[in-house]
Order: structure tokens, then C-alpha cells, then sequence
């Protein structure tokens, strides 16, 4: 009897933590069928539709590299290569002209001034699309307000140009540049100004010597993020410059829409999966700066 009990005690005190196993296994479930059915099967149909050329006098399909190929050759180069241009330098400029005003932010000692700026880059951060390129078009378009006001038509300014579409994209790629850098700032610790300022060192030095390398990871991570954002924008330059500015995501919509030849449907997935390639090539970099600038956040 007094083992049947001491049985029943060790099956009641380790039942428990088998019921608590299973509820943590099952809740992953849903997730994962939903990344499969959201994220897989699409990047299946694209991976599949990519390497599928199709006989246009047969209707015949089969497995070939010739979109692929056709996706790095041409106007279709062109058009990848500008889309990198246009994202570097946008996330360069992003970079450079967010990480001080984030730092004003986060040294101001008006906690109003500084939610209020958080809160409208949070909202710029999201503005784009075909309702930023009007109010861009009716501002400084060729006959925008200011355009005729400062009479910059006559100075030479185009905004359906390269250096057009960074300034749209400098819209929402600062404020989302200041979001990224700002917790990072605030990660700053007081005492390594004052240990610097102990030790002699100017303003410039501490920056250059403690900040900036401590800084660098999340900077970096930054770069990439601004990268990828500004990569993958389409409505806003498809509303704004149309085909005057070679961009993959505009020649993806061509090849779609049989703008340039028809039946090139695959052509378009093959330089979807090249903006996927790089995409993921950003994705590489960016994530372990993300965990690494996180350590010192965490200390």
C-alpha cells in the first residue's frame, strides 16, 4: 500500500511537467504554419517560376537558367544596379543627417520636445507611397508651389530626377533613422563622458574614441535597415518618375504588365528573387550588428 502511494505521488509530481511541455510545443504551431503559408509558398511559386521558361509556339515549359540570365543582362542590369545606387546613397544620407538630430533629441531635457519628435518620425517612418509623391509633385514639382514661388525651375531643379527621388525618400528615411538610433543613444552611459572628460578629453575625442565605436554596430545596422527600406519602396518613385529613373522594382512591374514584351511573367520572378538575394545578402549583415549593438544595450 505505502508503495502504491509513493508510485502515485512520483506520477502526480511529474505529470505536471509534462502537461506544461506540451502547451509551450502547440503554441509554436500556428506560427509556423503561418510563416509557411505566407512566407513558403510564395517563395516557392517565385523559385519555381524563375528557372520555368515557357515555348511561346508550343506552350511547352521547362527548367532553364535563360531568366535568370536575362534578369542580369540589359536594361534589367541597369535597372538593378540604379536601385542600389539609389538605396546606398539614401541610406548614407539617412545616416548622416539622422544620427544628429536623434542625438539632440535624446540630450534634450524637454521630455514633450522629445516624445513629440519620436512620435511624428514613428508616423514619417510610414508615410510613403503615391500620397508622398503628390505632396512632393504639388510642392516642388515642375509646377509646385515653391518650385514657381523661388523660381528653382529656372536653377535647373527636376524633382522627377535621381537626386528628386533621394530627397522623397530623405522624407521617411530620416525619421525611421532616428527610431533606430535613438535607443542606442540613450545606451550611452553618463559615466564614460565624464571618465573621458576626466582624462582630458575633448568633446570630438570622446566621440571619436568612445561613442561612435561603441555606436558603430547599431550605426551600421542603421545603414543596412535604411538600405533595404529605400531598396524595396516602389509606389513612391512608380507615382513620381515612372520609367525616367531605372529602378528593378519599376521593371518588375513592366515585365508583369507586358509593358516591354509580353510573356516576360518570369523574368519579373527572377528579379524578384535577385531583390530577394539581396535583400537577404542586407538581412545577413544587419542581424548580427542588431545582436551585437544589443549587448551593449543589455549592460
Amino acid at each position: 500500500m505505502t508503495g502504491t502511494l509513493a508510485r502515485a505521488d512520483v506520477v502526480s509530481a511529474a505529470s505536471p511537467k509534462r502537461r506544461r511541455r506540451a502547451p509551450g510545443w502547440l503554441a509554436v504551431v500556428p506560427l509556423l504554419a503561418f510563416i509557411a503559408v505566407a512566407f513558403g509558398v510564395p517563395a516557392l511559386a517565385m523559385l519555381n517560376g524563375a528557372f520555368t521558361v515557357k515555348d511561346q509556339a508550343t506552350g511547352a515549359t521547362s527548367y532553364s537558367t535563360a531568366n535568370m540570365t536575362a534578369s542580369l543582362d540589359g536594361a534589367y542590369l541597369t535597372a538593378l544596379a540604379g536601385s542600389v545606387k539609389l538605396s546606398a546613397v539614401c541610406a548614407f544620407l539617412g545616416a548622416l543627417l539622422g544620427l544628429p538630430l536623434a542625438q539632440a533629441v535624446v540630450s534634450s531635457r524637454s521630455r514633450a520636445l522629445r516624445e513629440a519628435v519620436l512620435t511624428a518620425s514613428g508616423v514619417l517612418a510610414n508615410f510613403g507611397g503615391v500620397p508622398l509623391a503628390f505632396a512632393f509633385v504639388a510642392t516642388l514639382g515642375n509646377a509646385g508651389v515653391l518650385t514657381r514661388r523661388l523660381g528653382l525651375g529656372e536653377k535647373g531643379w527636376n524633382l522627377y530626377s535621381f537626386g528628386g527621388l533621394v530627397l522623397v525618400y530623405l522624407y521617411f528615411l530620416i525619421p525611421l533613422m532616428v527610431l533606430t538610433i535613438t535607443p542606442a543613444l540613450e545606451g550611452l552611459r553618463t559615466q564614460w563622458r565624464e571618465a573621458a572628460r576626466n582624462n582630458g578629453a575633448t568633446g570630438v575625442q570622446y566621440w571619436r574614441h568612445v561613442a561612435l565605436p561603441v555606436l558603430a554596430p547599431s550605426l551600421l545596422g542603421g545603414l543596412v535597415l535604411l538600405f533595404g527600406s529605400a531598396f524595396a519602396a516602389y509606389a513612391t518613385a512608380a507615382a513620381m518618375v515612372g520609367s525616367s529613373v531605372p529602378l528593378v522594382t519599376l521593371q518588375i512591374a513592366d515585365a508583369i504588365s507586358g509593358n516591354v514584351l509580353v510573356g516576360q511573367e518570369n523574368v519579373a520572378l527572377a528579379l524578384s528573387l535577385d531583390m530577394v538575394l539581396v535583400a537577404g545578402a542586407v538581412m545577413a549583415v544587419y542581424l548580427p550588428l542588431q545582436r551585437r549593438s544589443a549587448r551593449w544595450l543589455d549592460a
